[in-house]
């Protein structure tokens, strides 16, 4: 069973064309990676699937509901996790401990249910250690693995990951490797790691730049 299904994607930024035609599906309990340059779109991809970007043509498919305004993938946020490039964006604090809660808390559960929650998911990830600390403070392979936990409390069906290893050493990239092995969940994980990718990944999906600014000569 598929619980994402993509057909014949368009999606334009400011009047160009970042991704066209694009076809996929993901598969329940597959890792599937997006690889390609930095700024051919896998960031754009990911943002347009929870509905953060609109789309031109083609059709996206989740669970077997199509999505298409912005009212349709408002329930798949939380049941669809995501961690964004930049972990800092996600995290609101004041504390790890309070920001892992935050989801949890927003769905409705009750203040202890969701902290226990929280701290079994910073146990999980080997970062209790961090629960008192305000996120202003945290270093960036700290913000990734805080937000991660967020994500993860919220129990998703789905994760989307946007260069998940950017910041972390070769230790804590194993850690992070073996902890998304352990999940068994059904991953799209944009990544330019290619030993990452080849550690991790059922399949792959390559994107080229279909962009590029003009240079002084063509002007």
């Amino acid at each position: 069973m598929n619980v994402l299904e993509v057909k014949q994607l368009q999606i334009m930024r400011e009047q160009r064309v970042i991704i066209d035609n694009l076809s996929f599906e993901l598969p329940e309990g597959h890792r599937l990676f997006l690889q390609g340059d930095i700024g051919c779109g896998k960031s754009t991809l990911l943002h347009c699937l929870l509905g953060f970007i609109l789309y031109q043509q083609g059709e996206i498919r989740w669970f077997g509901n199509v999505c298409r305004q912005e009212k349709d993938f408002v329930p798949l946020r939380g049941k669809v996790g995501i961690c964004f490039q930049h972990a800092g964006d996600q995290l609101f604090g004041p504390t790890v401990l309070d920001d892992v809660a935050f989801g949890p808390l927003n769905q409705g559960l009750n203040r202890d249910e969701a902290y226990q929650i929280a701290l079994q998911q910073l146990e999980r990830l080997n970062i209790v250690g961090l629960k008192d600390r305000s996120v202003n403070t945290l270093s960036g392979g700290e913000q990734n693995f805080t937000a991660l936990a967020g994500v993860l409390a919220m129990q998703p069906k789905v994760l989307l990951l946007d260069e998940p290893t950017n910041g972390l050493d070769v230790k804590n990239i194993a850690k992070l490797t073996a902890l998304l092995r352990e999940l068994q969940l059904p991953m799209l994980i944009a990544s330019h790691d290619l030993r990452f990718s080849e550690t991790l990944a059922d399949s792959c999906l390559s994107f080229c730049l279909l962009y590029t600014s003009p240079s002084p000569r063509d002007a």
